[in-house]
């Protein structure tokens, strides 16, 4: 009988921690690396939101999965927090800097997502968490090195989607709020990050995925269409004029992107069918104004 509940504990197993010590750049500790382990069913794809990101079917075996915390690397001793491909770019010329800033970023992130433990299996809180830190680390780091503007927008966005999946799981702490917040600050780092593009100030090109999620990398496709929809969404509304201006741009950033009006083949399917929505939604405000002008002006 005990035999039978080890074996059923074992088939339940949804994430391993990496055999491969991975030792942290800045106070020399052991990062622990949990992953998400595939197949058996854990995994179960549901519909792409316009935001691109996946939803996940919960199973009757595994419950709710939520593979973006795991993404993200956090030192459970000097709360270093990156992304995991990042950590061998940092050299002994952080160091002081990630040390001397390591409890007022635990501070930081404490008031908003507290009691998270990195020496434990991940939870959305540790989740939540490591996000909001490595959006910390990345303020510190050098932009064009690290290409930070881009992947505080990745960061920032998937924060927000992180801080919903908490809102549904503890409803009433406002998570809401959180999430919203996030989603203000996503609206900036995109743009920044395309501003930043165009004139040349800080390449992102050299990122290995634009993401936003873990699925499908949409490429700078992706990222010219999540700053139309972000400013579109969650753009400011009080000066008009301005966010009239800002929804015409993006909506020509989308037609010379997709060839919206035209047949595309080499464009992913879903990516292109979303774009041609919010192509269709620009059009629509941007004809509305007009024709409320008309009318003032009769």
């Amino acid at each position: 009988m005990v035999r039978k509940h080890v074996v059923e504990q074992k088939t339940l197993a949804l994430t391993y921690f990496s055999k491969t010590k991975m030792f942290c750049p800045v106070c020399g500790k052991v990062i622990p690396r949990e992953e998400l382990l595939s197949g058996s069913g854990r995994l179960i794809a549901g519909n792409l939101t316009d935001e691109l990101r996946r939803n996940y079917i919960p199973s009757q075996r595994y419950g709710k999965v939520y593979p973006l915390i795991y993404s993200v690397g956090t030192c459970p001793n000097c709360y270093l927090s990156l992304f995991w491909n990042d950590f061998a770019a940092i050299d002994q010329s952080y160091q002081e800097m990630f040390e001397n800033s390591a409890n007022d970023r635990v501070k930081t992130v404490s008031t908003i997502f507290p009691h998270f433990d990195f020496t434990r299996n991940r939870t959305l809180l540790e989740g939540a968490a490591s996000y909001y830190l490595a959006l910390l680390c990345y303020e510190m780091l050098p932009p064009t090195k690290f290409s930070t503007t881009m992947k505080r927008a990745l960061i920032t966005l998937r924060s927000a989607w992180i801080a919903q999946d908490l809102n549904e799981a503890c409803p009433g702490r406002n998570y809401d709020f959180i999430s919203n917040v996030f989603y203000k600050k996503a609206v900036f780092f995109y743009s920044e990050a395309m501003r930043k593009e165009s004139n040349g100030e800080e390449r992102i090109s050299n990122l290995p995925s634009f993401g936003p999620d873990l699925d499908k990398n949409y490429g700078f496709d992706g990222v010219v269409y999540l700053n139309g929809l972000f400013e579109y969404k969650f753009g400011q509304k009080v000066d008009m004029e301005k966010r009239l201006k800002a929804l015409d741009e993006n909506k020509r950033a989308l037609a010379r992107m997709f060839g919206l009006g035209k047949s595309s083949k080499s464009k992913p399917g879903p990516l292109l069918e979303h774009a041609r929505n919010l192509y269709d939604q620009l059009t629509a405000e941007l004809k509305a104004a007009d024709a409320l002008t008309e009318d003032d002006d009769e």
